[in-house]
């Protein structure tokens, strides 16, 4: 089979009814697709793939190895999720000349006293700052969410390498 998808738990559910499994690297099944894709051409390529020497199997991954590799791959998310967030924040402050510095750490510490001084200079519309308040507590809530991911990360003993699939 084709390592991709759904692979490894097909892989794991054939091997319970006693077959042998071999999973090829997707990238490398690619290769021996001819023109169009489709699921025939597919199956083709999938053969003759397995007949290359040089392709290496893919091992089948346990359900416990591809539970941290989730967990890892939500934590990315949701950090890029907040990066996202701060960097648009600190872009749209900079529009009404409120300079914040990069990384989100240092902005948390200082937006709120530059907020503080935006609205006593009147530098600032209301709706902004509350809008920027609301803005505050989706990155603060993203935050909670990846420190929960850290605490489950920390609970998994399986040997998950994070740059396995990511």
């Amino acid at each position: 089979m084709e390592a991709c998808g759904g692979a490894h738990h097909w892989a794991r559910t054939l091997q319970a009814l006693g077959y042998e499994v071999k999973l090829l690297p997707a990238k490398h099944v690619r290769a021996f697709v001819l023109r169009d894709k489709t699921d025939a051409r597919d199956a083709q390529a999938i053969w003759v793939a397995a007949q290359q020497f040089h392709i290496k199997a893919v091992p089948v991954k346990s359900e416990e190895h591809q539970a941290c590799l989730i967990l890892h791959r939500m934590r990315a998310q949701l950090m890029k999720m907040r990066i996202m967030q701060t960097n648009a924040l600190r872009g749209l402050l900079y529009e009404f000349g409120i300079v914040l510095p990069e990384g989100h750490r240092i902005l948390l510490q200082r937006i709120q006293g530059e907020l503080a001084k935006a609205q006593e200079h009147d530098r600032l519309p209301g709706v902004v700052v509350v809008s920027v308040q609301e803005q505050l507590k989706r990155i603060d809530s993203m935050q909670d969410d990846i420190d929960q991911l850290d605490k489950r990360l920390g609970r998994v003993n399986t040997n998950c390498g994070q740059s396995d699939q990511m």
